[in-house]
C-alpha cells in the first residue's frame, strides 16, 4: 500500500524519495493555519459589518496598517534575535489565547465597536504573520529547484484548509454559533506546533552547524533596518511594490464585495455563511487550479510571467463590471482574486524571493509581509475615506482605481524580470568556484596612462601582452616608450619593438635597428633586416651587397630569407643575386656536413626554400619533417605551409596530433587560404583520419573568421562523433565572439540543440539498457564465466565510453547555447552544473528556467537534471527516457554513431555469441575506416564460430 501511495505521489506530483513524509507535514502545517483563517475572518467580518457596516471598512483598513508599522519594529527585532521555530510557537500560542478569549467575550455578548476593530486588527495580523512565517519556514527547508516542484503541492493544503475551513464556517455557523467556532480554530492553531517541531528536526536542525550558527550571528550582527534592505536591492524593493499594489487592490475588491454583500444580506449570521461559502467555494477553485495547474504553468511560463495571470484576470473582471455593475459580477472577481492569489499567484511570489540570501530573505520578507501588507492595506482605507467618502462617489468608480493600479502592477513585474533574473546569476556567480575563460583574459590596454605604466615598468610579459594587444592601432603618444625598449635586456621586447616601428613613419630608428643586426640572435636578426628591407629608405641592393655575403651566419643567412620573400614577388631581384645558386649552394652544405648547421639555420634555409617557389627543393622540406630536433620541425612545418603545395596537407594535418605543434601547423594549413578547409573535411568525412587529429579540424576551419568558416563548422556540427561536434560548437562560439560581423542562423543554432537534445537522451536509454544487462550477468552460469567476464568488461568499456560521450554532449549543447545567449553566463550555468555544489547545481538550473525560450526550455531542464541526478535509478525510468532491447540499443550505436562506439559496440556484439549479429555487422565490412573493417571481421569469425560449436 505504501509502495503505491509513493508511486501516486511521484507520478502525479512529482515528489521524490525523502521528500514525501516532509512535504505532507509542510502541507498539514498550511492547512490548518488557512482552515483558521477561514473560521475566524468570514465571522469576524460578518460581526463587524452587521454592527459598523461597510462604512467602518476603510477605518478598519488605516488602523490596522498603524498598529502593523509599530508592532513591526518589536517584531523585526525579535526576528533578529530568537529562530523562526521559536518566534512561530509564540506567535501561534498568541494567537490561540486571543481567539478563545474573542469567544468568551462572544458568549459574553460583550462586544461593543472598539471590542470589534480589535478582533478586527488582531485577526488581520494573525493572517499575516501566522503565514509569513509559514513561507519563511518552506524557504529554509526547500532550496530552490524543490521549491519550484513541492510549493504547488504544499500551497493546495493552504487552499484545501480554505475550502474545509470555509464550508466549516457556512455549515456550523448557523447550527453552533460563531463563539463556539472562534473556540474550535483556537484549538487548531495549536496543532501546529508539534508540526513544526516535527519538520525543525527533519530538516532545518541538519543543516551546517557552522552554517546555521553564521546566518544566526549574521542576523544579529545586522545593523541594518529591514527597509534600508529592502531599499537597497532593487529586487525585494520592486517585490515589495507588487506586494503592495496587489494588497490595494485586493481590498478595494475586498470592500466592493462586502459592501454589495452587506446591502442584499442583513443578518451577520446569514452574512458569514455567505462569506463562508463563497470563500470555500474559491478555494475549490484554487485547489484544483494548485493541483493540476499551478506547476504547469510555472513551469511554461517561468516564476515572473506566472505573476501576470492574476493582475490580468482582475483587469478583465472590472471592464465586464463597468458594464455589468452588479453583485454576481463581483463575486466573479472576487473569485479571481481569492482563486488565483491562494494557487498561481502564491507560488510565484514565494519562489519569486528565493534568490535572496537566506540572511537577507528572512528579514525582509517579514518586513514585506507585515508592514508593505499594512501600509498598503492602511493607503486602501485612505483612498475608500479621503475618495470615495468624501466626493461622496458611487463604490462603482473603485473599479476605476483598480484599473489604475493594475497598469502599475504589471509594469513592476516587467522589472521583477530583470531583477529576479539578475538575481540568479549574482548567486551563481558566487557560488561557482570557478572564473569562466572570459573572466581570466588579460584586460585590453585600451588607455593611454595604463599603456604607459606597463611599456615603462610592467614585467617582460605584461609588456609581450600589451605590445601584442598593440598591433592593431597606431597609438603615435607610445612611439618614446617603444623606441626605449630597443635598448630592453629581453631580445624578446627588442624584437617586439622593432615590429611596432611599423605603425610609424617609414625608416623610424633605421640607424639604431642596423646597428642592432650584429646581435647573436637568429629571430631578432631576421625582424631587423626584414624592417629595414621593407620599411625603410634604405635600398634593397645596398642591403642584399653588404649582408649577403657577410661573414657573421646569421646575418647572411637573414639576408638570403629576405631576398627569397622579395623574390617570391619580383623574380628580378632573386635573379640579379643568383638566389637558386645561393639555395642549391647551401642545400649541398647542408648535405654535406649537417651537424656544422645549428638548428636556427638549418629552420631559416628552410624557409628560404619555401620562399623560393621551387618544387625541386621541397624534398629538403620533407626530409626535416622527420628531424629529431622539435625546433627544426616546426621550421619544416612552417615552410611546408608557404610552399602551399598540396603535397604537404595531408602530413601536416597528420601532425595536429602533437600539441607541441599544433598553432603552427593551424597557421600553416591557413596559408593555402579556405579551400583547404573543403579537403580536410572531406578527409573527416571518409573517417581516416586519426581520432587524436579529427578532434583540431574545427580549429582549423575557425582560424580564418569567415562566414564560410561558420558555415563549414556548423556542416561538422552533423558529425556522428560528438567530440567533433564539441569542438566545432567550441569554435563557432569563440567566432561568435570575436567576430560580430559574422552571422550565426538561429534556426540552425535550434536545430542543433534539439538534436544534441536527442543525442543525450538516447544515450540515456542506452546506458540503461546496457546496464541492466551488465547487472543480470552477475548471475549466469559458471560453465560460461570466460565468456560472461568477457561480455562484462565489452559492455562495462562500451557504457563507459557512453557516460563520457554524455558529458561532451552537455558541455556542447552549453557551446550552442552560448550562440545564443552570453557566453559568459552560459558558462557560469555550466560549471555550476558540473559542481559538487547543489547550492550552485540549483542556482544553475534556476537560472536557465527563467532564461530558456519555452520549448527549449521543456527539452533541455530534463536532461540536466538527469545529469545532477544521475545516481538516482528511479530518474532514468521516466517516460521520456524509454528502455529498449539490447539488441535494437547496439544496431542504433552502430549506425548513428562514430568510430569509437562503434568499435566497442562491435566488440559486445562478438562476445555475446548471438549469430543473429552477424546479419547486422555485413554491411560493415566494407566501411571506409579500416579498424572497424577488422573488428567486424573478428566479430563475424567468433559468431559464425559459436553457431557452429552449437
Amino acid at each position: 500500500m505504501y509502495q503505491k501511495l509513493r508511486s501516486f505521489f511521484k507520478q502525479t506530483f512529482d515528489i521524490r524519495d525523502g521528500e514525501i513524509f516532509i512535504s505532507l507535514l509542510m502541507q498539514m502545517y498550511i492547512f490548518l493555519i488557512i482552515t483558521v483563517l477561514l473560521i475566524v475572518k468570514p465571522t469576524i467580518n460578518a460581526l463587524f459589518l452587521s454592527k459598523l457596516g461597510a462604512d467602518h471598512l476603510p477605518y478598519g483598513y488605516l488602523i490596522v496598517a498603524l498598529v502593523a508599522i509599530i508592532s513591526s519594529y518589536f517584531y523585526n527585532g525579535i526576528i533578529r534575535n530568537f529562530s523562526i521555530k521559536t518566534v512561530a510557537v509564540f506567535t501561534l500560542i498568541g494567537f490561540s489565547i486571543s481567539f478563545t478569549a474573542l469567544s468568551a467575550l462572544m458568549f459574553f455578548s460583550i462586544l461593543n465597536n472598539w471590542v470589534l476593530y480589535f478582533f478586527y486588527i488582531n485577526v488581520a495580523l494573525f493572517a499575516v504573520l501566522a503565514t509569513s512565517q509559514f513561507w519563511i519556514l518552506a524557504n529554509l527547508v526547500y532550496n530552490a529547484r524543490e521549491a519550484k516542484r513541492l510549493f504547488g503541492f504544499i500551497g493546495a493544503g493552504a487552499i484545501a484548509g480554505g475550502v474545509f475551513g470555509g464550508y466549516l464556517t457556512s455549515i456550523l455557523a448557523s447550527l453552533i454559533g460563531n463563539r463556539f467556532l472562534i473556540l474550535i480554530a483556537a484549538i487548531l492553531i495549536l496543532c501546529c506546533i508539534p508540526i513544526l517541531h516535527k519538520v525543525w528536526g527533519m530538516r532545518v536542525s541538519k543543516l551546517n552547524t557552522y552554517v546555521r550558527k553564521q546566518r544566526k550571528e549574521t542576523l544579529k550582527n545586522s545593523g541594518e533596518s529591514s527597509f534600508k534592505i529592502i531599499v537597497k536591492s532593487r529586487h525585494l524593493s520592486n517585490l515589495a511594490l507588487i506586494v503592495g499594489i496587489s494588497v490595494i487592490i485586493a481590498k478595494l475588491v475586498d470592500f466592493q464585495f462586502s459592501d454589495f454583500a452587506h446591502k442584499a444580506i442583513l443578518d451577520s449570521d446569514e452574512l458569514a455563511s455567505f462569506f463562508g461559502f463563497w470563500f470555500s467555494s474559491f478555494n475549490v477553485i484554487a485547489l484544483l487550479i494548485q493541483l493540476f495547474l499551478t506547476n504547469r504553468i510555472l513551469g511554461v511560463l517561468g516564476v515572473t510571467s506566472t505573476l501576470l495571470v492574476l493582475p490580468l484576470g482582475i483587469a478583465f473582471g472590472c471592464l465586464v463590471f463597468l458594464t455589468f455593475p452588479e453583485l454576481w459580477v463581483l463575486i466573479i472577481i472576487k473569485g479571481m482574486d481569492g482563486s488565483f492569489k491562494q494557487s498561481i499567484n502564491k507560488a510565484a511570489t514565494e519562489l519569486s524571493i528565493l534568490p535572496i540570501p537566506f540572511l537577507l530573505k528572512n528579514q525582509a520578507k517579514s518586513f514585506i509581509d507585515v508592514v508593505v501588507d499594512s501600509i498598503a492595506t492602511g493607503i486602501a482605507g485612505f483612498l475608500l475615506i479621503f475618495i470615495i467618502r468624501k466626493l461622496d462617489l458611487s463604490t462603482s468608480y473603485i473599479t476605476v482605481i483598480i484599473l489604475l493600479f493594475l497598469f502599475v502592477w504589471i509594469l513592476l513585474i516587467y522589472k521583477l524580470r530583470e531583477t529576479y533574473f539578475n538575481s540568479f546569476r549574482s548567486n551563481l556567480q558566487k557560488s561557482v568556484s570557478f572564473t569562466p575563460d572570459a573572466m581570466k583574459d588579460f584586460k585590453k590596454e585600451t588607455t593611454l596612462d595604463s599603456s604607459i605604466r606597463i611599456l615603462t615598468s610592467g614585467n617582460d610579459d605584461e609588456i609581450l601582452v600589451l605590445m601584442d594587444r598593440l598591433d592593431h592601432f597606431k597609438m603615435k603618444p607610445l612611439k618614446q616608450y617603444i623606441l626605449q625598449l630597443l635598448d630592453h635586456s629581453s631580445i624578446k621586447i627588442k624584437a617586439a619593438a622593432v615590429r611596432q616601428l611599423y605603425r610609424y613613419d617609414k625608416g623610424t630608428a633605421s640607424d639604431k635597428v642596423q646597428s642592432m643586426l650584429h646581435i647573436p640572435d637568429d629571430t631578432f636578426v631576421l625582424v631587423a633586416m626584414e624592417y629595414l628591407v621593407l620599411h625603410t629608405n634604405l635600398k634593397d641592393t645596398d642591403i642584399f651587397n653588404t649582408y649577403l655575403d657577410h661573414e657573421t651566419d646569421y646575418i647572411a643567412n637573414a639576408a638570403l630569407l629576405c631576398l627569397a620573400k622579395e623574390s617570391h614577388t619580383n623574380q628580378k631581384i632573386g635573379v640579379k643575386y643568383n638566389l637558386i645558386t645561393r639555395i642549391e649552394s647551401i642545400i649541398a652544405s647542408l648535405q654535406e656536413s649537417k651537424s656544422d648547421f645549428r638548428k636556427q639555420e638549418i629552420g631559416e634555409v628552410l624557409i628560404t626554400i619555401a620562399y623560393s617557389g621551387k618544387p625541386k627543393f621541397y624534398s629538403v622540406i620533407w626530409q626535416y619533417l622527420e628531424h629529431p630536433d622539435s625546433y627544426v620541425v616546426m621550421s619544416a612545418i612552417k615552410a611546408a605551409g608557404i610552399t602551399k603545395d598540396e603535397q604537404f596537407v595531408e602530413v601536416l594535418v597528420d601532425f595536429l596530433e602533437f600539441k607541441q605543434y599544433r598553432k603552427t601547423v593551424i597557421k600553416a594549413l591557413k596559408n593555402y587560404g579556405e579551400e583547404i578547409t573543403r579537403t580536410i573535411f572531406k578527409y573527416d568525412r571518409e573517417e581516416n583520419i586519426s581520432d587524436k587529429v579529427r578532434k583540431y579540424i574545427p580549429k582549423v576551419i575557425e582560424v580564418f573568421k569567415t562566414q564560410t568558416s561558420v558555415k563549414m563548422l556548423f556542416r561538422l556540427l552533423t558529425s556522428k562523433d560528438v567530440l567533433i561536434r564539441l569542438q566545432a560548437s567550441k569554435s563557432l562560439s569563440t567566432l561568435k565572439r570575436g567576430n560580430s560581423s559574422l552571422v550565426f542562423n538561429q534556426r540552425k543554432i535550434n536545430n542543433r540543440i534539439f538534436k544534441e537534445s536527442e543525442f543525450y537522451k538516447k544515450t540515456i536509454s542506452s546506458i540503461a539498457t546496457l546496464q541492466l544487462k551488465l547487472d543480470s550477468s552477475k548471475l549466469q552460469d559458471e560453465m560460461l564465466i570466460d565468456t560472461s567476464t568477457s561480455l562484462s568488461m565489452a559492455r562495462e568499456q562500451l557504457i563507459e565510453i557512453l557516460n563520457s560521450q554524455l558529458d561532451q554532449c552537455l558541455e556542447c549543447i552549453f557551446r550552442l547555447l552560448s550562440l545564443k545567449y552570453d557566453k559568459t553566463d552560459m558558462e557560469f550555468v555550466y560549471y555550476g552544473i558540473k559542481s559538487d555544489s547543489r547550492e550552485a547545481q540549483m542556482n544553475a538550473i534556476e537560472f536557465l528556467d527563467n532564461l530558456l525560450q519555452i520549448k527549449l526550455k521543456s527539452t533541455l531542464l530534463p536532461l540536466i537534471e538527469y545529469h545532477i541526478l544521475e545516481t538516482d535509478n528511479e530518474f532514468i525510468k521516466r517516460s521520456e527516457f524509454l528502455h529498449i532491447s539490447e539488441k535494437r540499443c547496439l544496431t542504433l550505436l552502430m549506425k548513428n554513431r562514430g568510430k569509437k562506439i562503434k568499435l566497442a559496440t562491435i566488440k559486445v556484439m562478438r562476445y555475446t555469441g548471438d549469430s543473429d549479429y552477424a546479419k547486422l555487422l555485413i554491411p560493415y565490412k566494407k566501411h571506409k575506416n579500416i579498424e572497424v573493417q577488422d573488428a567486424v571481421k573478428q566479430a563475424l569469425f567468433s559468431l559464425i564460430k559459436s553457431k557452429i560449436a552449437v
